[in-house]
Protein backbone atom coordinates (compact mmCIF):
# COMPACT_ATOMS: atom_id res chain seq x y z
CA UNK A 1 0.00 0.00 0.00
CA UNK A 2 1.19 3.57 -1.14
CA UNK A 3 0.83 6.40 1.48
CA UNK A 4 0.13 9.96 -0.20
CA UNK A 5 1.62 13.06 1.62
CA UNK A 6 4.16 15.21 2.18
CA UNK A 7 7.99 14.32 2.81
CA UNK A 8 9.62 16.31 5.13
CA UNK A 9 12.52 16.95 1.91
CA UNK A 10 9.90 18.57 -0.05
CA UNK A 11 8.31 20.42 3.03
CA UNK A 12 12.04 22.33 3.26
CA UNK A 13 12.01 22.99 -0.10
CA UNK A 14 9.09 25.02 0.09
CA UNK A 15 9.64 25.97 3.70
CA UNK A 16 13.36 27.90 1.71
CA UNK A 17 11.36 28.97 -1.04
CA UNK A 18 8.82 31.36 1.22
CA UNK A 19 12.04 32.16 3.25
CA UNK A 20 13.79 33.69 0.38
CA UNK A 21 10.60 35.29 -1.40
CA UNK A 22 9.82 37.07 2.47
CA UNK A 23 13.41 38.30 2.55
CA UNK A 24 12.91 39.97 -0.60
CA UNK A 25 10.17 41.73 -0.32
CA UNK A 26 10.57 42.77 3.19
CA UNK A 27 13.09 45.39 2.05
CA UNK A 28 10.97 46.80 -0.61
CA UNK A 29 8.14 47.20 1.55
CA UNK A 30 10.17 49.37 3.73
CA UNK A 31 11.66 51.38 1.08
CA UNK A 32 8.34 52.03 -0.62
CA UNK A 33 7.18 53.16 2.91
CA UNK A 34 10.71 55.65 3.10
CA UNK A 35 9.60 57.11 -0.29
CA UNK A 36 6.00 57.72 0.86
CA UNK A 37 6.58 59.62 3.59
CA UNK A 38 9.37 62.00 1.05
CA UNK A 39 6.87 62.04 -1.08
CA UNK A 40 4.61 63.63 1.46
CA UNK A 41 7.20 65.90 2.71
CA UNK A 42 8.46 66.81 -0.38
CA UNK A 43 4.42 68.03 -0.44
CA UNK A 44 4.26 69.68 2.79
CA UNK A 45 7.25 71.65 1.93
CA UNK A 46 6.08 72.31 -1.19
CA UNK A 47 2.85 73.70 0.05
CA UNK A 48 4.25 75.94 2.86
CA UNK A 49 6.33 77.68 0.86
CA UNK A 50 4.41 78.29 -1.82
CA UNK A 51 2.27 80.36 0.92
CA UNK A 52 4.84 81.99 2.66
CA UNK A 53 5.63 83.51 -1.30
CA UNK A 54 2.16 84.69 -1.45
CA UNK A 55 2.17 86.59 1.95
CA UNK A 56 5.29 87.86 1.04
CA UNK A 57 3.64 89.28 -1.81
CA UNK A 58 0.42 90.27 -0.36
CA UNK A 59 2.71 92.16 2.56
CA UNK A 60 5.76 93.22 1.44
CA UNK A 61 7.30 96.08 3.09
CA UNK A 62 10.96 97.23 3.49
CA UNK A 63 11.19 98.26 7.40
CA UNK A 64 8.23 101.55 6.98
CA UNK A 65 7.80 101.27 3.39
CA UNK A 66 4.78 99.25 2.59
CA UNK A 67 4.32 97.51 -0.59
CA UNK A 68 2.33 95.13 -0.83
CA UNK A 69 -1.36 95.53 -1.55
CA UNK A 70 -2.97 93.71 1.20
CA UNK A 71 -0.29 95.85 3.32
CA UNK A 72 -0.97 99.05 2.08
CA UNK A 73 -4.82 98.59 2.67
CA UNK A 74 -4.18 97.36 6.32
CA UNK A 75 -1.53 99.13 7.45
CA UNK A 76 -1.85 98.48 11.22
CA UNK A 77 -2.47 94.38 10.88
CA UNK A 78 0.99 94.71 8.17
CA UNK A 79 3.03 95.69 10.85
CA UNK A 80 1.75 92.96 13.32
CA UNK A 81 1.87 89.91 11.11
CA UNK A 82 5.12 90.43 8.98
CA UNK A 83 8.05 91.18 9.57
CA UNK A 84 10.20 94.15 8.39
CA UNK A 85 11.10 92.53 5.36
CA UNK A 86 7.43 91.34 4.59
CA UNK A 87 7.63 87.66 5.54
CA UNK A 88 5.14 86.40 8.32
CA UNK A 89 6.45 86.51 11.81
CA UNK A 90 5.36 82.69 12.65
CA UNK A 91 4.09 80.22 10.63
CA UNK A 92 0.84 80.51 12.49
CA UNK A 93 0.36 83.72 10.26
CA UNK A 94 -0.13 82.01 7.44
CA UNK A 95 -3.53 80.16 8.91
CA UNK A 96 -5.41 83.52 9.40
CA UNK A 97 -4.48 87.01 9.08
CA UNK A 98 -7.49 89.48 10.48
CA UNK A 99 -8.22 92.32 7.97
CA UNK A 100 -8.60 95.48 9.52
CA UNK A 101 -8.57 98.34 6.68
CA UNK A 102 -10.74 99.04 3.88
CA UNK A 103 -9.91 95.68 1.89
CA UNK A 104 -12.20 94.19 5.22
CA UNK A 105 -14.91 96.65 4.25
CA UNK A 106 -15.00 96.77 1.05
CA UNK A 107 -14.78 92.71 0.09
CA UNK A 108 -16.78 92.03 3.35
CA UNK A 109 -14.11 89.94 3.96
CA UNK A 110 -12.36 90.15 6.98
CA UNK A 111 -9.72 86.70 7.22
CA UNK A 112 -7.14 85.75 4.62
CA UNK A 113 -6.17 82.19 4.66
CA UNK A 114 -2.70 80.93 3.10
CA UNK A 115 -3.32 77.50 4.29
CA UNK A 116 -5.27 75.60 5.76
CA UNK A 117 -3.26 73.89 8.68
CA UNK A 118 0.00 73.59 8.98
CA UNK A 119 1.45 70.28 7.75
CA UNK A 120 2.65 67.57 9.73
CA UNK A 121 6.26 66.26 9.04
CA UNK A 122 5.66 62.85 7.64
CA UNK A 123 9.28 61.98 8.94
CA UNK A 124 8.69 63.00 13.02
CA UNK A 125 4.99 62.93 12.89
CA UNK A 126 4.67 66.53 14.42
CA UNK A 127 3.89 69.98 12.98
CA UNK A 128 7.09 70.92 14.77
CA UNK A 129 9.54 72.71 11.85
CA UNK A 130 13.08 74.13 11.48
CA UNK A 131 12.35 77.80 10.69
CA UNK A 132 14.53 80.30 9.23
CA UNK A 133 15.24 83.54 8.98
CA UNK A 134 15.16 85.78 5.51
CA UNK A 135 18.56 86.90 7.68
CA UNK A 136 19.79 83.56 8.46
CA UNK A 137 22.59 81.94 6.53
CA UNK A 138 21.36 78.58 4.88
CA UNK A 139 23.16 76.59 7.38
CA UNK A 140 21.81 78.10 10.27
CA UNK A 141 21.73 76.02 13.93
CA UNK A 142 19.10 78.33 15.02
CA UNK A 143 16.03 80.67 14.07
CA UNK A 144 16.58 84.34 14.34
CA UNK A 145 12.90 84.42 15.55
CA UNK A 146 12.40 88.08 13.43
CA UNK A 147 9.90 86.33 10.48
CA UNK A 148 9.73 83.36 8.67
CA UNK A 149 11.68 82.63 5.58
CA UNK A 150 11.89 79.40 4.77
CA UNK A 151 10.92 75.68 6.90
CA UNK A 152 12.82 72.25 6.96
CA UNK A 153 11.97 68.50 8.75
CA UNK A 154 13.86 68.65 12.25
CA UNK A 155 14.19 64.72 11.09
CA UNK A 156 18.30 63.94 11.86
CA UNK A 157 17.53 60.81 9.11
CA UNK A 158 19.08 60.74 5.52
CA UNK A 159 16.95 60.18 2.68
CA UNK A 160 16.91 57.74 0.23
CA UNK A 161 19.45 59.58 -2.11
CA UNK A 162 21.45 60.21 0.56
CA UNK A 163 20.52 64.40 1.17
CA UNK A 164 19.45 64.61 5.00
CA UNK A 165 15.93 66.02 5.16
CA UNK A 166 16.75 69.01 7.05
CA UNK A 167 18.32 70.27 4.02
CA UNK A 168 15.25 70.06 1.15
Amino acid sequence: MKESGVTLLELLITITIIMVLASVAMPLAQVSGKRTKELELRQGLRAVRAAIDQFKLDWNREGDVLMGPLCVKNKLTCKEIGGVTGYPKSVKALLEVKLTGEQATVSGATIRRYLRSIPLDPMTGKADWKLRCYADPPDASSWCGDDVYDLASMSPDAALDGTKYRDW
